[in-house]
C-alpha cells in the first residue's frame, strides 16, 4: 500500500509525534509498505509563536498538492492540525478523497497554558478539523472517553510501542552520569505545558536530571540551579541516560500518552505520575508505577519498585501491534492520479 502521512510536526523537531511517527513509518516499511512523510521541512516556514524551535509552514497548499499526486497514494493519514494539516485536509475535501487523522495532543490544554486562551475556542476548531475524517485516531481510553464528551466522533484506537533492543538496561554503564543517587530523571521537551517544575520542585534527595530542551529551559535553570540539565539526547545516548537513573518521573497533565513512559520502564525505570490520562491508562493497576496527586510521594513510593517488573511490563510492548492498528485503522481509495 502506497500511504501518504501529512505532518506538521517532523525532523529535524524533537517530540513525541516525531518519534511516533519515525517508530511507525519504520515498522510499515518492514511490513511491504511504502510510506511518505511530507513534513514542514520541505516548505518555506517560520517560527511558532513563542516556541521558535518548531516551524510552520507557510503557503503549502500548492506544493502538497504536487508531493501527494507524485506519489500516487491510495490512503492519505493526516497527523497534525497544523498549516500543513489544514492543507491536506483541503486537499481530500476538495477532491473527494478519504482520510484519517489522529489527536496526539490535547492542544487546547497546551495552548490555554500559554497564552490563556480558553479551551472551548481551541475544541471547537479541532472537532471542526476532525469531524470530515473517516476515523480520529486516539492512543488510550481516556482520551477517547475525553474527546467523546467534547462531541468527537469517529474515534478508533492507535496505540504506541517501544523499540526493547535500543530501550534496554545497562547495568554495567549505570554510574557514567558521576552524579548522587537516587537519580530522578525527565525527559521530553522542556516547556511551560509539561509541568516540570512541579517535579523540580519536589523535595527529594539525591539528583534530579532534565533530558531534553526547550523554550522554558534556561528560566528552569535559573529557578533550580541544583538540578542537572543535559540538553536533548538521542538514540543510543539517550537510552544510556535512561538506564542510569533510578526513577522516572513524569509530571504532564495533558499528555495524551507519554512515549517516554515506555521508553523508561524498557531501561528497567519505575514511574512515578499524576493519575491523568496516559499515565493512567498505561500504568495503573501494572505495578511499574505508582499514581498520586502528591507527584513527592508517587516518586519515593515508585523507587522501590524491581526493576526486573518495569522491563518485562515493556517487553510486551512492540511497534508490530501499533502499526497494525494504524493500517487497520485506515482508509484506503482507489483513484485515476493520471487524470
Amino acid at each position: 500500500m502506497n500511504i501518504v502521512i501529512v505532518s506538521d510536526a517532523w525532523a529535524p523537531q524533537v517530540n513525541g509525534v516525531v518519534r511516533t511517527l519515525e517508530a511507525m513509518t519504520r515498522e510499515l516499511r518492514d511490513l511491504g509498505h511504502r510510506v511518505e512523510v511530507i513534513g514542514p521541512a520541505e516548505f518555506p516556514t517560520m517560527p511558532m509563536p513563542s516556541y521558535p524551535e518548531i516551524r510552520l509552514a507557510l503557503l503549502p497548499y500548492r506544493r502538497l498538492t504536487r508531493r501527494i499526486e507524485a506519489m500516487q497514494p491510495c490512503a492519505i493519514h493526516i497527523a497534525t492540525e497544523g498549516p500543513l494539516g489544514h492543507a491536506a485536509r483541503r486537499y481530500c475535501r476538495r477532491r473527494g478523497l478519504p482520510f484519517t487523522t489522529a489527536v496526539h495532543t490535547l492542544f487546547p490544554e497546551y495552548i490555554h497554558a500559554r497564552i490563556r486562551l480558553p479551551v472551548r475556542l481551541s475544541y471547537a476548531y479541532m472537532r471542526w478539523f476532525h469531524r470530515p475524517a473517516t476515523r480520529v485516531m486516539v492512543a488510550t481510553d481516556t482520551v477517547e472517553r475525553q474527546l467523546h464528551g467534547r462531541g468527537f466522533g469517529r474515534l478508533t484506537r492507535w496505540t504506541r510501542g517501544v523499540d526493547t533492543s535500543l530501550y534496554r538496561p545497562r547495568p554495567d554503564e549505570r554510574d557514567f552520569l558521576g552524579l548522587p543517587r537516587p537519580i530522578w530523571l525527565y525527559v521530553g521537551r522542556v516547556a511551560v505545558e509539561k509541568n516540570i517544575d512541579a517535579f523540580l520542585s519536589l523535595d527529594l534527595p539525591g539528583s534530579k536530571l532534565v533530558v531534553g530542551d526547550g523554550p522554558q529551559r534556561a528560566a528552569l535553570q535559573r529557578r533550580f540551579p541544583h538540578a542537572h540539565f543535559v540538553g536533548a539526547k538521542f538514540g543510543d545516548d539517550l537510552a544510556r541516560h535512561y538506564a542510569a537513573a533510578d526513577t522516572f518521573v513524569f509530571p504532564s497533565r495533558t499528555d495524551t500518552f507519554g512515549l517516554v513512559v515506555l521508553e523508561a520502564l524498557a531501561c528497567g525505570l519505575p514511574v512515578a505520575a499524576y493519575p491523568v490520562q496516559g499515565p493512567r491508562d498505561l500504568l495503573e493497576g501494572s505495578g511499574v508505577g505508582v499514581l498520586d496527586e502528591d507527584l513527592g510521594r508517587a516518586a519515593r513510593a515508585a523507587l522501590q519498585i524491581p526493576r526486573e517488573a518495569c522491563v518485562a511490563f515493556a517487553d510486551s510492548r512492540g511497534w508490530r501491534r501499533s502499526a497494525e492498528q494504524f493500517l487497520e485503522a485506515l482508509a484506503p481509495f482507489e483513484t485515476d492520479w493520471a487524470s
